[in-house]
């Protein structure tokens, strides 16, 4: 599948390494690799974790279409309405190539 319809939109990206980065997809090719602008790295902390979870500025972004697990768009209305700091789940993995 194309990645080409999301370009100019938000879009979530989870890395091989387990990484959450959103933004606006700017550019894309036949190998996944992206250029994201406005990107954010979400980390969200362990329930047990006192630490809150957090949210990154990266600014301008590329990503290596081999570090790409997973693409999808993001409903802004329902982003802008999460409070990501108060946010608690577990930890991604990374992949597993075989």
């Amino acid at each position: 599948m194309s990645l080409q319809s999301y370009v100019n939109k938000k879009v979530l990206i989870i890395t091989t390494d387990g990484r959450t980065l959103t933004g606006d997809l700017l550019s894309c090719d036949q190998t996944t690799n992206v250029v994201l602008g406005k990107t954010v790295e979400r980390i969200i902390r362990p329930s047990d974790d006192e630490e809150q979870s957090t949210e990154v500025n990266h600014g301008l972004y590329l990503i290596r279409g081999e570090h790409v697990a997973i693409c999808g768009l993001v409903d802004e209305e329902l982003d802008s309405k999460i409070d990501w700091a108060k946010v608690r789940g577990s930890v991604i993995g990374g992949v597993k190539h075989v």
